[in-house]
């Protein structure tokens, strides 16, 4: 048809080529269909195949993001993007392409394809063809009717490259009737013919596989975990690491050496990578230092910044006598390597190094994570830091960083460090991530827990790294007048204490608070720890505030107040970095069990936003000029789920009509209707329905809502009878939770759940708690991450340009353009309602405001 198809493609890798046949042998070897017609394309299969299948009566599902295969969309036909895990039905082709399925052909038609090398119309995009096709029904319509069109240029060109309309046309178009190679009757799944597949496993040495099946293994090279079998673990083939020694790391301070190992990262694929610096916060680190290592047993340090002690003394930034790279070009020489999509960098701690590299121009790309690979295998059973994980795989204690830099006042920054001290500590934190690499990838696959990593964990180091180096505005004016205000605010409330107390005493401390209760005014319920300390817990005053006394208020009033000032108000005008105006928390991955991102430095997920002083401090953090500041907030998300995991026919229903769910809780539990319904009632529905997500018993119940314990025992029975499925679910995760130790997410992560086979009853309780809630805090952890991943490609696609600059529980933050508001809401909303299919709508709640307490 057109002798220049895709004649601008490359030729195929080397490597490559000869992996061909491997593929189909590995593939026929399994008894898997291998299909191939001389002649057709693989989608031409792909769409005989569906059209057969639909023909049949079948539901047919493609897996793959081509945008060619979407002309084969219909209501039997859906395409599943296994990068995004995001279906394509006729609303996604619609919003793509701007006409339905079938009409893809034409659109395509007249746009062509660079990729493939399909002429088009030159002059005419996929927006400017959709409204071309919308108005004249198809293209050889329009291709008669050109000369009608009123734009000039496009008409000469329509008229001119008619034909290579037409014949891209034909180019683009599957053909449907192409030949069957097997009958679709014939792909029912089936074991494998074992001693044809044994023969495979054997001439490749898959020795993984191979002992799965009962089979003989035979001698593999213990050389690295990439020359063995991806489903590898540990326990299936024990990997020779070679000794830790630090006589086989080499400094690198010159171009050559360094060009050296750059060639070897290139010819292996993978590097470790680890970059010394002289801050721990990113936003302000300057490099001094990169260690990089691709084989075992090996590896380097590339000093850049180091700073002489003569230097240090003159106040200069580099000695003439340390022998280290020029920063730039070393830089300039690793962009490449480091960009290069088919090397796989790996760090531990990835987000670190990936926002030091960008700082310098550099984004790397693509990139593993060894210790979101340890977090997502184990989760909360033990900890992730690479010395812990060292220490537990290998045995060995990496060098301690105050053994290099010191400690206390005598600590210095990296780039004070000796080089030959350098050397050593830097060269092994490459070294070991290498090792923990090869011990932890393979696991993955053994444990099937690639899609958590995959799609929920490592494509989100980016996008957290991107939005911590943003960092969000934060106005000093109003946190030094809160600042302030609280401090008066604060010595009045001391006044006043002291004047019931009846004498000075320190408020912040527990002992003398204990004693003023207790001893000197006489309160009831006083009871001493093992330190003979009065208990003064904020449980312990707020029970003394029920029977009607004054001074555990104010105390209470004192320490908010107290806290606010000294963690918000004060801290934050300290954490404004002077270079950009704004303060750039941290968010931790691997921090919580339930796959809950944790902020600190600073902590900004534990501002109180109950209060009117919580949200004072909301006030401080501000849009830049032009910009405002947009919240969006799931709805009642972990309620949803609860619905859905639970199968609760009637909370389902109450989502999908838009019912007030605790209204409605309320009329099924305490038989009260919905019209004219005290407030008070709806307030003890809500407290059931939030309290029963976290395991509420009725002791806690009571406490809450200022009732006794039988009566609160009483509305959770309730609860039960009315939604029996609940109580099946909980029964489940906490058999679960005692079977294998973890619960699981919607999406297959595992939460795992200490001490909850423990004989301690209470200690046990406080475990079937956690194991009921964790599937849904982190599922709902999940959605988000989801919808994180998803929103840069979707605002950069729509030319928006909003930033994400933080991530609340269920809410996101983003700075957006005033005239670009209404369009930035509305495709926020859509990308997080649909980053997960449950049997309820996901609802998002969209705010704005030049401050965040006004978007929220």
């Amino acid at each position: 048809i057109y002798s220049e198809y895709k004649a601008n493609r490359d030729a195929p890798p080397e490597d490559l080529v000869p992996q061909f046949p491997l593929v189909r042998d590995a593939t026929r070897a399994f008894d898997i269909p291998a299909l191939e017609a001389e002649g057709y394309e693989a989608d031409d299969l792909i769409a005989a195949y569906a059209k057969k299948a639909t023909e049949m009566g079948k539901k047919v599902v493609i897996v793959s993001s081509d945008k060619d295969l979407m002309q084969l969309v219909n209501e039997n036909v859906r395409m599943l993007d296994p990068m995004k895990n995001q279906w394509i039905g006729v609303d996604e082709v619609i919003e793509k392409f701007g006409v339905p399925p079938e009409k893809v052909t034409d659109v395509q038609a007249l746009a062509g394809d660079s990729t493939d090398n399909i002429p088009g119309v030159p002059g005419i995009g996929i927006k400017t063809a959709a409204q071309l096709i919308e108005e004249y029904g198809d293209l050889q319509t329009l291709l008669e009717r050109a000369e009608e069109i009123k734009q000039p240029k496009r008409r000469e060109k329509l008229i001119e490259h008619a034909e290579d309309a037409r014949i891209s046309e034909k180019l683009v178009t599957l053909d449907c009737n192409a030949p069957i190679p097997m009958p679709i009757e014939d792909m029912k799944t089936h074991d494998p013919d074992k001693p044809e597949l044994m023969a495979f496993l054997q001439k490749h040495a898959f020795n993984s596989i191979i002992k799965r099946l009962g089979g003989d293994t035979v001698a593999v090279p213990q050389k690295a975990a990439t020359e063995i079998s991806d489903d590898a673990t540990p326990a299936d083939i024990e990997i020779e690491f070679p000794p830790i020694e630090k006589n086989k790391y080499v400094l690198i301070n010159d171009e050559k050496k360094l060009q050296e190992w750059i060639d070897r990262a290139n010819k292996n694929g993978t590097v470790c990578i680890d970059t010394e610096t002289t801050s721990l916060t990113p936003a302000k680190a300057d490099l001094v230092g990169i260690s990089m290592t691709s084989e075992l047993g090996e590896a380097a340090y590339i000093p850049l910044g180091h700073v002489s002690e003569q230097a240090d003394l003159l106040g200069e930034s580099n000695g003439d006598e340390i022998a280290q790279l020029d920063m730039k070009k070393a830089l300039s020489m690793l962009k490449p390597l480091l960009e290069d999509p088919s090397v796989m960098k790996v760090a531990h701690n990835m987000k670190y190094d990936w926002q030091i590299f960008a700082k310098h121009g550099i984004e790397i790309y693509p990139c593993d994570d060894t210790m979101l690979i340890s977090y997502v295998l184990d989760g909360s059973s033990h900890k992730h830091g690479m010395d812990s994980l060292s220490e537990q795989y290998f045995g060995h204690t990496p060098i301690p960083y105050k053994d290099v830099a010191g400690t206390g006042k005598s600590q210095v920054t990296f780039d004070r460090v000796p080089i030959d001290k350098a050397l050593d500590y830097a060269a092994e934190d490459a070294e070991i991530t290498l090792r923990l690499y090869h011990t932890l990838k393979p696991r993955l696959v053994a444990e099937r827990m690639v899609s958590v990593y995959e799609i929920l964990e490592r494509p989100l180091i980016e996008v957290i790294a991107r939005m911590e180096l943003t960092g969000v505005k934060v106005d000093p004016a109003i946190l030094k007048s809160m600042s302030a205000d609280f401090g008066k605010r604060i010595a009045d409330l001391e006044n006043e204490i002291h004047e019931i107390a009846g004498s000075p005493f320190n408020i912040g401390s527990p002992k003398q608070l204990g004693e003023v209760l207790f001893d000197e005014m006489g309160l009831p319920g006083g009871k001493k720890g093992k330190t003979g300390a009065y208990g003064t817990g904020a449980e312990v005053l707020e029970a003394l505030i029920d029977h009607g006394h004054d001074l555990p208020a104010r105390v209470l009033d004192w320490r908010q107040l107290a806290k606010l000032k000294s963690t918000y108000s004060d801290a934050l005008m300290e954490q404004i970095n002077p270079d950009t105006g704004r303060v750039h928390t941290s968010y931790s991955q691997a921090g919580v069990s339930t796959g809950r991102l944790a902020s600190s430095d600073p902590n900004l997920q534990n501002i109180p936003i109950r209060t009117e002083e919580g949200r004072k401090i909301r006030r401080a953090f501000v849009a830049d000029k032009g910009m405002l500041l947009l919240s969006a907030d799931y709805s009642q998300i972990e309620l949803r789920l609860l619905a859905h995991v639970a199968g609760i026919d009637a909370l389902k229903e109450a989502f999908h009509d838009g019912q007030d769910i605790h209204a409605m809780t309320a009329a099924q539990v305490f038989g009260v209707p919905t019209d004219a319904m005290d407030p008070m009632v709806r307030r003890k529905a809500k407290a059931i329905n939030f309290g029963i997500i976290y395991g509420i018993s009725a002791f806690g119940l009571a406490r809450q809502l200022g009732i006794g314990n039988s009566e609160a025992g009483e509305y959770i029975d309730a609860y039960f009878e009315k939604y029996p499925g609940i109580r099946d679910y909980m029964d489940r995760t906490k058999e679960q939770a005692r079977e294998k130790g973890f619960v699981e997410t919607l999406f297959g992560r595992k939460c795992h759940i200490r001490s909850i086979n423990e004989k301690n009853p209470n200690v046990r309780g406080l475990a079937e708690r956690a194991a009921i809630n964790a599937p849904i805090q982190g599922g709902a952890a999940d959605i988000i991450k989801r919808a994180m991943i998803r929103l840069p490609d979707a605002l950069a696609d729509a030319k928006l340009k909003a930033r994400m600059l933080l991530q609340v529980h269920d809410e996101l933050i983003f700075e957006v353009p005033k005239k670009e508001l209404d369009a930035t809401a509305e495709l926020v909303s859509g990308v997080m309602s649909g980053a997960a299919r449950l049997d309820v709508p996901l609802v998002v709640d969209t705010g704005f405001g030049d401050n965040w307490d006004e978007a929220h």
